[in-house]
Parts: structure tokens; sequence; C-alpha cells
């Protein structure tokens, strides 16, 4: 290593304790398995339980969930592991909480309903487990944010939002392409989660997806709780699939942060259609007022002069995408048509290149190392390398490479999304979650093929 590499992989490690000052730089001993418990089992959550029973370095040694049916299925996932049941907790609401009070344990997954996870969040670290990875969106309020926040400071401990499309193949070659420079000065950025989610919010009170209208204590799974927040709630409310890639390539939190925010919100048509379609103009459903617009647009400024475009569209007739566009003074990636144009590199002037030619092209370093690995991991395999990334700080007792302050800051554009839209559409303060650290910290983020 030569010396401009020693500064400044240093001062990368002392940038991350000067905000973090319990990480610790000593790896456990190769031998030593890591001891975690998942709290929630249901479809979210068996998709880590495969993951994680699948690691000879871990053993889930506890589980809990309320749901008679979600805990079976994990139960039989065990099973067919041929790994040793871990103690199942259930009972009542905070059956969790003895979970983590009396199990010995070195981290916990939590993969429940959005409302519960900022007091499961603090009740683990309250309880002594010094990493926690939690499902996207950390909070509910703008006050959770800072709760959750200040709870990682106090205990010196890692939260770690499970954002996998951080780690999807095509996010992760535009981020090499971005750090090598091919799109020049990045200048605009645009994301979002456009998913019809209409079969999710609504079912039969049995089936997973769809098969019916019915949600809240009706409904199954998703259905039993998601769809009660675009009843009550008006903002972009699931915004960390598009903003997490966004902000590792414009370094967010690490010399760059959002500065200001803005949001507006369509008329609600589409969840109401739907109920009308499926159940009947007189079904119980029908006559509910769905708060939530169907297209939700936020624009986002940042310190260092970029603009980000975010939409979230869960409520109409629409193929999934995620919208990203990553723009600089070079050229750009459009994930919806598949493009990616670079000025005196592309085949033609002002024409779109197959991104397939320079994504294979800049396939990242993790990508090239662990895809044999991701076979059978979900969501094409990009959930592998979350649960990897998080499995690995735990044995090597550093910190994770999506901090708490990138979880706060990517989840918390959901209350200010809200706040925006009932001022009428104003223009609010991005709050600074690192206290002013952001000048200093540096990028982590899959800076190698480690992890």
């Amino acid at each position: 290593m030569n010396r401009k590499e020693f500064v400044r992989t240093t001062g990368m490690a002392a940038a991350a304790m000067a905000v973090l000052p319990g990480m610790k730089l000593f790896a456990r001993t190769p031998e030593t398995k890591v001891r975690m418990a998942l709290i929630g089992t249901g479809a979210r959550g068996v998709s880590h339980l495969d993951l994680l029973l699948r690691r000879s370095d871990v053993d889930v040694v506890a589980i809990c969930d309320i749901e008679p049916r979600a805990l079976q299925a994990a139960k039989e996932m065990v099973s067919k592991s041929g790994k040793t049941m871990p103690e199942v907790f259930t009972g009542d609401n905070y059956a969790w909480k003895k979970m983590v009070e009396k199990t010995k344990l070195d981290a916990v997954v939590i993969a429940t309903p959005w409302e519960w996870h900022k007091e499961m969040i603090i009740g683990s670290l309250d309880a002594g487990i010094k990493y926690v990875g939690s499902e996207v969106m950390i909070g509910i309020t703008l006050e959770d944010h800072w709760d959750v926040v200040k709870a990682a400071e106090h205990h010196k401990a890692h939260v770690m939002m499970l954002e996998n499309v951080c780690y999807r193949r095509d996010v992760m070659a535009v981020l090499n392409m971005v750090r090598q420079g091919l799109f020049g000065e990045l200048i605009h950025l645009q994301g979002g989660y456009q998913h019809d989610l209409r079969e999710v919010k609504f079912n039969d009170g049995v089936n997973t997806y769809g098969h019916g209208v019915e949600f809240g204590e009706k409904g199954y799974s998703e259905a039993h709780w998601r769809t009660e927040h675009s009843v009550h709630r008006n903002g972009d409310l699931y915004p960390t699939h598009g903003i997490g890639p966004v902000a590792n390539y414009i370094n967010i939190n690490r010399g760059n942060r959002f500065h200001s925010i803005s949001s507006f919100s369509s008329k609600a048509r589409g969840l109401h259609d739907y109920v009308v379609k499926k159940g009947g103009e007189n079904h119980p459903n029908a006559k509910v007022n769905f708060k939530l617009g169907d297209v939700v647009t936020t624009s986002i400024n940042c310190v260092n002069g970029e603009t980000v475009l975010l939409q979230h569209d869960t409520n109409l007739p629409r193929p999934y995408s995620l919208g990203f566009r990553v723009q600089g003074t070079e050229g750009l990636w459009m994930d919806v048509n598949k493009g990616i144009y670079i000025e005196g590199k592309s085949a033609k002037a002002h024409q779109w290149d197959d991104a397939k030619i320079w994504l294979d092209k800049y396939d990242h370093p993790l990508w090239q190392r662990w895809s044999k690995e991701t076979a059978g991991a979900g969501h094409g395999g990009m959930d592998f390398f979350v649960i990897h990334a998080f499995v690995e700080s735990i044995k090597r007792q550093t910190a994770t490479p999506l901090d708490v302050y990138d979880a706060a800051t990517w989840s918390a554009i959901t209350p200010l999304s809200e706040r925006s839209i009932e001022l009428g559409n104003q223009t609010i303060e991005f709050p600074d979650f690192t206290g002013g650290q952001w000048m200093y910290r540096k990028p982590v983020f899959a800076l190698g093929a480690d992890y």
C-alpha cells in the first residue's frame, strides 16, 4: 500500500470512528459464529431467514412473530435446512422485547410493519445488541428518525437499513462507472418506487397477493397493515429503493448532503377504482377515502448543486420500474429505456447504446466475485449482498457500509414529503443527521470486492 492509499484508508476509518466511536477494529476469530435473531417471519422475514440459514458463520438462535402461519413457515424452513431449531417467541405484540432482553445476541434483523421499526430498533439497542439490521423505513415521524440516530450514537452501536436495491447489479455497475468518471460531473439524478401494489395492498385475507379487496383486520400479510398508510398518509411512503443508489452516486452524508426538499401529490383515484372493479360499488371498502395521491413527486436539492427527482407511484396499473436516471456532463444512464449515452464514446452521436454493453463492461467487482453465491437469493440476487454485508460487518466488528445516518436520511424523506404537501408544496429544510460530520466523512460503500 502506497502512502496516498494509506492516508486515504486511515482517514476513512478515523472519520467513521469520529461519528460512531464504538467501532472496533479487530475481527472475531474465524470459528466464531454470529448469534442472530429475527423479528418478523412474514414474506420478507423468511427471505432473510433463508439467506441466514445458508451461511455457516451464522446461528439463528431465536425467531419472533405473533402470526402462527408465518411462524410455521419459518420453522419448516429451518427444519429443511438441517439447522438447530431456534427458540420461538410469540404470544403478544411485545414478545420481541422478551427475546432481545433474554437471549444473548450479536445481532437482530427486523422485518415487521413500518410502525414497529423505531421501537424495535431502540429496544434492541437498549438490550445491548450492537448490530441491528432493519427492513426499510426506520420510523414514521421525523422525530422517530432523530430518536434512532441518537440511540445508535448513545450505545455506540450500528443500525443498518437493509436497502437491497443499492446492490442491484445494474445499479452497482453504474456506481462503478460514476466512480471512474464515465458520466463526468453528476448534475441530475432520478429514482423512485413505481410499482403496481394494488394486489399487495388488497387480498382476500388468505392469499398473500390479490384474490380480493380486503385490507386491515380482514387482510393478510402486507394488506393487514400497509394499506392503512395509504388511507391516512399522503407523501412518498417508500423512497429508499430510489434514493439509496442515488445517495451513493453523489456521496450523500460523505462530502455532500441533501439541503432542501419539496413534494407534490396528484389526486387519489387508483385504489378506489380497484376496489370498485374487483369488489363492486357496494363493497364497504368502496366507501374508504384513500388519502395517498396516486403519483407523489419529490424534488431535492443538494449542497454540492445536484438535483434529485423521486416519484412514488403504487396505486395505478403500470409495469415495475424504479425510474433511475444518472446524468452528468459527459452522458447519462436511464433504466426505463435500458439505455446509456456517453458523448464521444457511444456508437453514434445522439443515439442510445444498449445499456447492457456498458453494464457488462463495468460490472462491479462485488458482483464479479460473489455472483455464484447469489443463486436463489431474492430480488435477482441483490438480497444476498445486503445480508452478506451486515454479517461480515458483525464478524469484523466494523461499521456497516450503510449506517444509521444513511438510514435516517433516506427514510426521513417520507415525513418530510408529507410535511411539504401539507404546507402547500413548500420547500423545507432537510435535516443533517450527521451533525456536520458529512463534511469530513469519506465514501465507504462498495469500494472493492470484499463485502
